[in-house]
């Protein structure tokens, strides 16, 4: 892989790229009529929706999400919720390659930015709209392409968003604010990028009790590390890479740690 590479590809590829929190919800056994009577129970179901890589999954937890939303336009949770059900259908429909995928990024992404914006309106002091705002960014980026991205101004919105999600509570979502700020440096296009500013995120991402949560905590910074001179950094590469095989239950992860481990 080339460092070069990372000039042609879109502020970060997020669409691989991150996972939601893991609500831990489990089964109500609602009916449908109960289901539609209560908000709280309708919430249920859209939480364990939104845990779910299934496509039709995720426009169900869109849809409840909304529904919550229109009743109470002050929902928090439902802001929120919509912002990351588009996010990662947008993500889940780049990794699975469906057709007009690049259409459904740009379009579903954009609705997930107004979401998470509604979110920040809310409750400005959460990490939870910096966040998806962030993310929902770079997965619209895979669909228009990085310069229309860029154009547009969102490469600063996204870097801003981040930060502040950063700075509010750099725990949530097991480290996601972390790892979302390093692969923007390692990823955002020259002039801006910046693999030694993405690395100190990595590095402290490791150092965190939530290392080894998510399957690209290994595979990133293996990107950067199999690109530099020296045997040391190639080794740590093919290290982190190992694990990665070890933890990657993803399909989509599992064939690009092969890849990765089959170049260094």
């Amino acid at each position: 892989m080339k460092k070069t590479s990372g000039i042609l590809l879109c502020l970060f590829l997020i669409s691989s790229l991150f996972a939601f929190p893991a609500f831990g919800a489990e089964d109500s056994g609602t009916s449908p009529a109960q289901t539609a009577a209560s908000p709280s129970a309708s919430l249920e179901k859209a939480r364990e929706a939104l845990d779910s890589r299934d496509m039709a999954q995720l426009t169900l937890a869109r849809t409840l999400f909304e529904k919550a939303l229109e009743k109470d336009p002050d929902n928090f949770e439902a802001a929120w919720g919509t912002a990351a059900a588009c996010r990662e259908y947008a993500a889940q429909a780049h990794q699975q390659e469906v057709e007009n995928w690049k259409d459904i990024c740009a379009k579903t992404a954009e609705k997930g930015m107004e979401y998470a914006q509604k979110a920040i309106d809310l409750k400005p002091d959460k990490p939870h709209g910096y966040y998806y705002y962030g993310l929902n960014v770079a997965a619209y980026s895979d669909g228009v392409g990085v310069l229309t991205a860029i154009k547009e101004g969102l490469k600063n919105k996204t870097q801003n968003n981040l930060e502040k999600a950063y700075e509010i509570d750099k725990s949530f979502d097991s480290g996601g604010p972390i790892l979302a700020l390093g692969r923007f440096w390692q990823r955002v296009p020259w002039p801006y990028h910046d693999e030694d500013k993405a690395m100190e995120y990595y590095r402290e991402l490791q150092k965190s009790p939530y290392f080894g949560g998510k399957v690209q905590h290994y595979i990133f910074p293996a990107e950067i590390l199999a690109d530099k001179w020296g045997d040391d950094p190639k080794q740590e590469a093919r290290e982190l890479l190992k694990q990665a095989l070890q933890k990657a239950e993803d399909p989509y992860w599992q064939k690009h740690a092969k890849k990765l481990l089959k170049e260094v």
